[in-house]
């Protein structure tokens, strides 16, 4: 029924039906190339589970992730101390600094030399980029429902722009899970599947996001092993509890979901203020990822003094 792949940690163990052992075997595949390209290797054979699209998908993102490891960007600043010490309510406005400008993929490293960030312009595809728009216009239903007139930034109606008809996308923010805690009922004792996913599309979302939550699972594999494994491990208990205790709707969520982490946000059409993810852990990463037609994008790091050139992909 489950099986524990020969480089996962023996703990682990992944049912064979699940999205996540493609998952798997992209993130292999990709650590794999990236070692044999950083270290002049011989060349590296994807699983046959691998359909064509998704091994060019991480031959490209391997080629970016080596020329992110050529590019590291020295700060000056302890990581480690900075998340202590931030404020609340520093959101780094007060920054006199003209930051500077990174268009090249790069890895951002702190005064301990630790990477606190990968930038990998130009990582996805184009056949990835379109797998994404498709799969967003699968969720306007949703989307529509997600903003209100007040409230906090993340779903202000202010802050959400309607666009262009090129540009298209339902300008709103959901979030999408299998497993996670309600916001207000975190003591709860069972994580419950995202609203987002428990209607009868569930399925049909979770396949059209299946590529791209895979490679960018794989991007993890290789910026930081530790996190992802732990994601994997996670996952696996998950199923197992989901089962054990027959929860609802869960098993099946768990079944498609092709991604290490437990939450997928879905943001269209806004412009994020500064502001600092307190729940966050500071030795872990989140991934953020863009696909649409615009130009002339920014995302900026005031703290660091770094200005991300943000095109699509």
């Amino acid at each position: 029924m489950n099986s524990s792949s020969p480089s996962t940690p023996d703990s682990i163990n992944i049912w064979r039906t699940w999205a996540l052992t493609v998952t798997y075997e992209a993130g292999e595949y990709t650590e794999q190339k990236f070692k044999a390209e950083k270290t002049g290797g011989g060349p590296v054979i994807p699983s046959p589970n691998l359909d064509t699209d998704l091994v060019m998908a991480c031959d490209h993102l391997a080629d970016v992730l080596i020329k992110a490891s050529k590019n590291p960007i020295q700060m000056q600043m302890d990581i480690a101390r900075y998340s202590k010490l931030i404020s609340l309510k520093d959101t780094g406005h007060n920054e006199q600094r003209e930051a500077r400008l990174v268009n090249e993929p790069a890895t951002i490293l702190d005064a301990s030399g630790a990477i606190i960030a990968w930038y990998l312009q130009d990582a996805l595809t184009d056949t990835t980029q379109k797998e994404i728009r498709e799969a967003t216009e699968l969720l306007a239903p949703s989307l529509k429902k997600s903003v209100r007139a007040y409230g906090n930034w993340r779903t202000n109606q202010k802050l959400f722009n309607q666009g262009s008809e090129d540009v298209g996308a339902t300008p709103r923010c959901i979030n999408l899970s299998p497993a996670w805690f309600q916001q207000g009922h975190e003591n709860v004792s069972d994580p419950e599947v995202s609203a987002s996913l428990k209607g009868p599309s569930c399925k049909n979302i979770l396949k059209a996001i299946a590529r791209p939550a895979a490679i960018a699972s794989a991007a993890l594999r290789v910026m930081h092993p530790e996190q992802y494994w732990a994601g994997l491990q996670t996952l696996s208990n998950l199923g197992h509890i989901a089962v054990s205790k027959d929860l609802p709707q869960m098993p099946e969520a768990l079944q498609y979901w092709a991604s290490v982490f437990n939450t997928l946000s879905i943001i269209s059409n806004r412009e994020t203020p500064n502001h600092q993810d307190h729940m966050s852990i500071a030795e872990c990463f989140d991934i953020l990822t863009t696909a649409r037609n615009y130009s002339n994008a920014r995302m900026t790091m005031p703290s660091l003094q770094l200005e991300f050139k943000y095109n699509s992909g």
